[in-house]
């Protein structure tokens, strides 16, 4: 049998594992969730096994099922990348699917949505905003951006930025504690600290330096970690983009600033090798640009 008697039962496949549900996938293809369950299940009896089970409130793959998607994917991706490449260079089009830490991408967010759509309107995106490290391949995304070092070597990585930590406090926590006046002086401060991976994130100084302070206060999330050091639980080391304003404005005062922490590299993370389609090389840039004059 040709496989592109498959063709319409592979792409409402790869579509419903990617969008979760039939419904979603339906909205993504343009129609109904009875046609692509029905794509599904024509796949399905012409393999004789079953490649999800269903229930009323969840649909989830079967062991067969996860390693026929693990295996149609990237093909389903080339065919896609390969229409991709015949249309004009300076257009996106399709469907780019995004990852990026929550906090950095709700920045990101403002000037994706006020820039880069408008002027790409043949492009639907996806963005998840979420800390965790996800499969690219598995999970079926085009492009997941990522703090500090990149691990992934098999993924084609690009340096969007290199952007600043700080260490600060407010000015409340400073009058009822003191001004740290050395490295050595932290260790008797009260810290919020940044958790990864569920292990807090070292305070690594430019000068070599690394300290693993006792917390008082721990979290995944940098508008916790700006919340608490605003409601003077104690030292934090953050993104300045993120504590900026309030510097600023003197709610909160870096501690140590002669003793500077080095800077967080953001990299854009792919698995289109040396031909990224228009979609992804153009956000890629656009990123780029973007966090440019963030840093």
């Amino acid at each position: 049998m040709n496989v592109l008697d498959h063709a319409p039962g592979l792409v409402a496949f790869a579509s419903a594992v990617e969008a979760g549900s039939f419904s979603a996938a339906a909205r993504t293809l343009g129609t109904s969730p009875s046609a692509v369950s029905k794509s599904v299940a024509r796949l399905e009896q012409r393999f004789g096994v079953r490649l999800f089970q269903r229930s009323t409130r969840a649909l989830s793959l079967t062991q067969e099922g996860a390693a026929y998607y693990e295996r149609i994917a990237p093909l389903l991706r080339a065919l896609d990348e390969a229409d991709d490449v015949m249309k004009p260079a300076g257009i996106a089009r399709g469907v780019l699917r995004i990852t990026a830490p929550g906090d950095l991408g709700r920045i990101l967010l403002e000037a994706v949505v006020g820039k880069f759509l408008p002027s790409h309107p043949e492009l639907k995106l996806e963005m998840s905003l979420a800390d965790r490290h996800v499969d690219l391949i598995r999970e079926g995304y085009d492009i997941a951006v990522r703090a500090g070092q990149v691990v992934d070597s098999d993924l084609t990585a690009r340096r969007l930025a290199d952007l600043p930590l700080v260490l600060v406090a407010s000015p409340g926590y400073l009058a009822r504690r003191g001004t740290p006046a050395s490295i050595d002086t932290l260790h008797s401060h009260a810290h919020v600290r940044y958790m990864l991976g569920g292990k807090p994130f070292p305070i690594r100084f430019a000068n070599g330096t690394v300290l693993n302070p006792a917390g008082v206060f721990d979290t995944d999330n940098s508008v916790a970690l700006r919340i608490a050091a605003l409601g003077d639980l104690g030292i934090v080391q953050i993104l300045r983009l993120f504590v900026q304003d309030d510097i600023d404005a003197g709610r909160l005062v870096p501690v140590l600033p002669l003793q500077p922490l080095p800077p967080v590299t953001i990299s854009a993370l792919h698995a289109f090798g040396r031909q990224a389609p228009a979609r992804a090389r153009l956000f890629i840039e656009f990123l780029a640009a973007e966090l440019e004059g963030l840093s």
